[in-house]
């Protein structure tokens, strides 16, 4: 690990204890928040997490925002009955060809909120506690020099206190190691919890599908240098588990977000496209049936590039 990540480490890696709701009640002034939940077919959930935003943080936040993620069950229904603020993905800035993925909910959440600092948490969150929220925010309203925060936790998986995450292990952490490692000092870097200054926000680009963590925060690096971004331990997260043949499509745009940036910095020259089509394999009586599926992502530009 580089010197400077080490160093990084001890400055500016902090635990969610570390930011009381009185303190960052203070330090909030005049500084809007706004808590953007991204939500396909979450009912389960989504309601928990509103209440609890709700209730324990009415005075440090400002809107709770779910954006609705063409979700096929009642999710948009129930998280308004909830208190949240309600937007359907394909309703906003309706003049752009609609494209698919979490980072597309997350893009156009920017279109559709107010707050200086935007916290981003995903929906499928079991046993949900407001310190997943503060303790992103706390960096962010103690220091104006922090753009951008994410959390990190355990991801209990099997009866295994750190069994989840598999895909952090196998693909993105090697990946950033190999090319970036100055993120190296990242304990979750494709944590669905994290918050950021809009004013950073709104000038990067975001992927569209899974690869939209790890996209923001190599661009976030390059925008804000590495004293710019920060962690939080958040403690541990639960969550449904996703099968191993699902993981390895998010796997997939994970590499061709990291790819495309690869590209752009000029790490790589490439020769060809990369394939956007994934092979898999089912068993089946006598062999094995082929699953194919497209895994290409798109991208969105800097929301300060684009007129409603």
């Amino acid at each position: 690990m580089l010197p400077e990540v080490r160093a990084w480490l001890r400055h500016r890696t902090s635990s969610a204890a570390d930011w009381p709701i009185g303190a960052l009640a203070e330090a909030k002034g005049d500084t809007s928040i706004s808590v953007v939940l991204p939500a396909r077919d979450e009912r389960e959930t989504v309601a928990e997490i509103v209440g609890v935003i709700r209730r324990e943080l009415s005075g440090l936040v400002d809107e709770i925002v779910v954006i609705d993620s063409r979700s096929t069950d009642d999710t948009a229904v129930v998280a308004a009955r909830a208190g949240a603020r309600v937007h359907a993905q394909d309703d906003i800035l309706p003049h752009l060809k609609p494209l698919d993925g979490k980072g597309e909910a997350l893009w156009k959440s920017l279109a559709v909120t107010s707050g200086d600092i935007l916290a981003f948490v995903d929906a499928d969150i079991r046993d949900f506690r407001a310190s997943l929220v503060t303790g992103l925010l706390g960096p962010l309203l103690a220091d104006p020099g922090v753009a951008y925060v994410k959390g990190c936790y355990d991801r209990p998986l099997g009866g295994v206190p750190n069994g989840g995450g598999r895909v952090t292990e196998l693909v993105a952490r090697p990946l950033i190691n190999l090319h970036w490692p100055e993120l190296a000092g990242f304990v979750q870097p494709l944590a669905g919890e994290y918050a950021g200054r809009r004013s950073a926000l709104e000038r990067v680009p975001f992927v569209t599908g899974y690869g939209v963590e790890i996209g923001l925060l190599i661009d976030l690096l390059d925008l804000v240098g590495l004293d710019g971004l920060a962690q939080v331990d958040l403690g541990s997260r639960a969550h449904s588990p996703q099968s191993t043949e699902a993981l390895g499509g998010m796997a997939a745009q994970i590499m061709l977000a990291a790819w495309s940036r690869l590209e752009r910095q000029g790490k790589i020259q490439a020769f060809q496209d990369p394939a956007v089509r994934l092979a898999q394999f089912r068993r089946k009586d006598g062999g094995h049936d082929v699953v194919t599926r497209d895994v290409s992502i798109a991208e969105r530009p800097p929301m300060a590039t684009v007129t409603s």
